[in-house]
């Protein structure tokens, strides 16, 4: 629009511009063409450039502003991204958190994500980032290879934020195919992860439908011990109509996704994002050919994306990973093996008597200043005791709720609807104990847990890492209280929790009672002769005459 400059003298507006006012426009526009200087501008000329500017800065800002109208959907705005960590950060970083990463042949070294602000992802992803300060050193590494659509294996220790590890990836690449994108086949479902235990599910589920609720993208939990129907009505988008979700995600265990598969109910063949959660878990508790079998209702390796984390990386783990993955990032936080987290004090308490645990106990929870809450308030302060058998954990929650204190327990006894009402009311703070046997020992993040009680050790030393691993979560310090008695199977682990206890520095001295040999781990299906050190072949060899 061209906005002509009033004469000295007036004119109507039926009038031509004056002649002379035509020409020095022209010379105006020629002075600009060649960027030679113009002439100072009038007192009005001023006015007017300041107001178009004023202009267009703000509708630069409009065009950079988020859409929020529906046609937006399909391509979010991004938040702005900062430059990536120097070389000499960057190598700061993996040696600071003992980072190892391995990049198959010609793939370029993995630059890690020190700061949300380098990551390329939608505005409304980064939100989820809101209350942390930087990302844990898994997210940092994973992100970047994942992003890219690359293979990862995550080795790391439980707590150390691994759901948004994959759950950030799984989101872009959702919103990047678009929730309309072709498909092939019927089902809508492209992501799956799969996980250990129900309670690990449901966690995990809760996490990427938050993330995925900005983009009308829906999970659905699939697991036992609660009706199927209402898990086949979210496979099939009965609520679609209702909220305007698809679902695109499932979170399950692999019993329960099996079982739907073979009734019908669960099509996998558009699956192109795979998450094996907690991998080793999974092998130890005997579902290596479940595992299989759901791998193979998805879509072929090479049109699949695959991320894979464990704890621990035994042969058993990558003889999965090199089946169904392709050249794989593999990126290590610390070591292989399993080991404490260094953020968790730990001691150790021996008993002659077990009687006067109870009692002892007890004393634990005033030391710790623990409150009896009522389930009508709310505390931060979270204790978790572990007691090694069902029975036993319903009998510890009795003798605590008769002291006056707001407990739950969570078992095998117990429906499913009444565990997760325990889960909730002690993650929301109504409870501020909770006695569990290790089905709650792994995988679960339950903010702000102070404590953890072993009342009883458990019947391996892996089971007491996890154990105390339910506190000192997110870059948070934590304390565990084991009571040892050296009765049955606990005099066989005194050596292996002593050496635990001696490379965290912690005292151990009460332990030396008992003996201090370590025994050879022993494989559930070959015994004591299982050699887990040396590779397995992938397949059956060729013998050539």
């Amino acid at each position: 629009m061209v906005v002509l400059t009033p004469s000295a003298e007036p004119s109507t507006a039926e009038e031509p511009a004056p002649e002379g006012s035509e020409n020095k426009k022209k010379k105006k526009r020629k002075r600009e063409e060649q960027d030679e200087p113009a002439p100072e501008p009038s007192t009005s000329e001023s006015k007017k450039e300041k107001k178009d500017k004023k202009k267009r800065r703000k509708d630069d800002a409009a065009a950079a502003a988020p859409s929020t109208s529906a046609e937006s959907s399909s391509a979010p705005s991004k938040a702005p991204a900062k430059a990536v960590a120097s070389p000499a950060d960057a190598a700061a970083f993996l040696e600071k958190h003992a980072v190892t990463i391995t990049t198959p042949d010609g793939v370029p070294a993995v630059v890690p994500v020190t700061d949300f602000a380098q990551l390329d992802v939608p505005a409304a992803l980064s939100s989820s980032f809101k209350g942390f300060k930087e990302p844990t050193p898994i997210q940092a590494c994973t992100w970047p290879p994942a992003l890219e659509g690359r293979d990862v294996v995550g080795i790391a220790e439980t707590g150390s934020g691994k759901t948004l590890a994959f759950g950030i990836p799984a989101l872009n690449r959702l919103i990047q195919l678009g929730k309309g994108a072709a498909r092939t086949g019927t089902s809508t479902v492209t992501t799956l992860v799969v996980a250990p235990t129900r309670e690990l599910a449901i966690q995990t589920h809760e996490t990427l439908l938050a993330l995925g609720k900005p983009f009308q993208i829906a999970s659905v939990a699939v697991f036992g011990g609660v009706p199927k129907e209402p898990q086949v009505r979210m496979l099939k988008n009965a609520n679609k109509a209702k909220d305007g979700m698809t679902t695109r995600i499932i979170v399950g265990t692999p019993g329960r996704i099996l079982d739907l598969m073979q009734e019908g109910a669960c099509d996998l063949s558009e699956v192109n994002y795979l998450v094996l959660d907690e991998a080793d878990r999974m092998l130890d508790k005997g579902f290596e050919n479940d595992i299989r079998n759901i791998i193979a209702a998805t879509k072929p390796a090479a049109e699949r994306q695959t991320m894979m984390f464990s704890a621990t990386w035994p042969e058993a783990v990558r003889r999965l990973a090199s089946s169904f993955q392709r050249d794989p990032v593999r990126v290590t936080v610390g070591s292989d093996d399993l080991t404490a987290n260094s953020r968790v004090e730990q001691s150790v308490e021996v008993f002659d008597d077990a009687r006067s645990k109870d009692q002892r106990l007890l004393a634990v929870l005033r030391s710790l200043a623990h409150k009896k809450t009522t389930t009508s308030g709310a505390t931060d302060s979270r204790v978790l005791i572990f007691a090694l058998y069902k029975k036993e954990a319903s009998r510890v929650e009795q003798m605590l709720s008769r002291q006056g204190y707001a407990v739950g327990a969570i078992h095998g006894d117990l429906s499913q609807n009444a565990r997760m009402e325990t889960l909730e009311n002690f993650k929301s703070g109504k409870t501020g104990l909770m006695v569990a046997t290790d089905v709650a020992a792994r995988g679960l993040d339950i903010p702000n847990v102070g404590a953890v009680v072993n009342y009883t050790f458990p019947l391996t030393i892996e089971d007491y890492i996890h154990r105390i691993g339910r506190t000192g979560r997110g870059g948070k310090s934590g304390k565990s209280i084991t009571f040892f008695t050296g009765d049955g199977h606990e005099r066989a682990l005194a050596g292996e929790f002593a050496r635990v206890l001696r490379e965290g520095n912690f005292e151990y001295e009460a332990l030396k009672k008992f003996p201090m040999t370590i025994k050879k781990k022993e494989h559930g299906a070959y015994g004591a002769f299982f050699r887990d050190d040396i590779p397995v072949p992938k397949g059956p060899t060729k013998i050539v005459f």
